[in-house]
């Protein structure tokens, strides 16, 4: 198959709250970046087809590709919707270009979830509506239930899950493009509300907008005077059951499906040696340790003791989410897995600023589409070809 490269981002946010701009002045705004980026002058011209990543229910629009063309320059282009992750939007524009359907793909992903007045309540319609929706459980309710479930089976104290909220807030703080970045410490972790027991409010991903568009293409566009290719080595997506009373509670399932076909596409068979840098969902604090788990960085319950001894931090043996991850840079739905790649792109051209980490070759971004689903996409990259 043909290799594919990102050669191109546009980031634009991220804040709590961007009213000045609408959610189509934010996508045309981070594709103008994009594009420059990319050394492309004309998109209608260069660009063969896009993809945006949008779920109906955050946007109160259906079929969500007809408001997306003008701001992109993707008018009468080959355009669909992603109602999923921004990763899995980028395994779609992967496989259009590695197939050689295309030479170019556009995949775009934003949120402005600061126009969703009752946003508890529709996300509650991810819930089976007889078996689960009935009982009015929230989704931090389930998530409370879940992360019980990952101490009581690893035996992860509170202290390391409050050291992922402290590491990444502060790592926010190095990023201009995050919404939370803060100066934290243990105890005003352990001391914030109690959500939903053992739940805690500093434990909790905050909504903010934004947008990331990414310019794909093929080994011999990529290779362009004045472009900076970042190449696709491994990508994967999975899906376990959405249904509670069904799913393994003691894992990822979901991560763990990714990473066996994202490594054996990009032939690691170590992560902790051949991986520099990565990118996890941490929507909650537990999940970052428990998706480390899952695609085989640490042994189940080892992720938090590295935590507490600084190993994920930015100058620690595993860096994880120098971002600020979802916590810090803020929950974007599905623009989080973007959000993640384009860290990667920063960091894998040397690019990321103050945060930049030195001598990195391989970076990994997992997503998860949050709760109730036990879905998750992972892309694997590398700044050789």
């Amino acid at each position: 198959m043909e290799p594919v490269a990102i050669i191109g981002i546009g980031i634009e946010g991220f804040r709590s709250e961007i009213k000045e701009l609408s959610y189509k002045e934010l996508m045309y705004l981070a594709a103008v970046k994009a594009y420059e980026d990319a050394n492309i002058t004309d998109p209608r011209e260069e660009i063969d087809a896009f993809v945006t990543c949008a779920e109906d229910y955050h946007e109160g629009t259906a079929i969500f590709d007809e408001y997306t063309p003008d701001q992109l320059g993707s008018v009468l282009k080959p355009m669909h919707t992603i109602s999923g992750d921004g990763i899995q939007g980028l395994a779609a524009a992967y496989m259009q270009i590695a197939s050689g359907l295309f030479d170019t793909v556009v995949v775009e992903a934003h949120s402005k979830a600061s126009d969703i007045l009752t946003h508890g309540l529709i996300m509650n319609f991810a819930f089976d509506p007889h078996y689960t929706r009935p009982f009015k459980v929230t989704p931090h309710y389930v998530a409370a239930l879940e992360k019980r479930m990952y101490q009581e089976v690893t035996g992860t104290p509170d202290e390391a899950i409050a050291r992922i909220s402290v590491k990444n807030h502060h790592n926010a703080l190095s990023n201009p493009n995050a919404a939370y970045g803060m100066h934290l410490d243990l105890d005003s972790v352990l001391d914030s509300e109690m959500v939903s027991t053992p739940l805690r409010d500093l434990e909790i991903a905050k909504p903010a907008d934004g947008a990331v568009v990414l310019v794909l293409a093929n080994a011999k566009f990529a290779k362009r005077e004045g472009r900076d290719p970042i190449w696709i080595r491994g990508l994967s997506w999975a899906t376990g059951t959405p249904n509670l009373d069904t799913r393994d509670w003691t894992t990822a399932t979901y991560a763990y499906l990714c990473a066996e076909k994202a490594y054996r596409q990009a032939k690691i068979k170590n992560p902790m040696d051949q991986i520099d840098l990565f990118e996890i969902d941490d929507t909650y604090a537990y999940k970052e340790l428990q998706h480390l788990e899952a695609i085989g960085v640490y042994a189940p319950g080892e992720a938090g003791n590295a935590a507490l001894l600084g190993e994920l931090d930015p100058d620690g043996a595993t860096p994880v989410n120098v971002s600020g991850g979802v916590l810090g840079v803020g929950n974007t739905y599905e623009n989080n897995g973007l959000v993640r790649i384009a860290e990667l792109v920063l960091q894998l051209r040397g690019l990321a600023g103050t945060r930049q980490l030195s001598d990195v070759e391989t970076g990994l971004a997992l997503s998860w589409r949050g709760v109730p689903t036990d879905t998750g996409a992972m892309a694997i990259l590398s700044n050789q070809e």
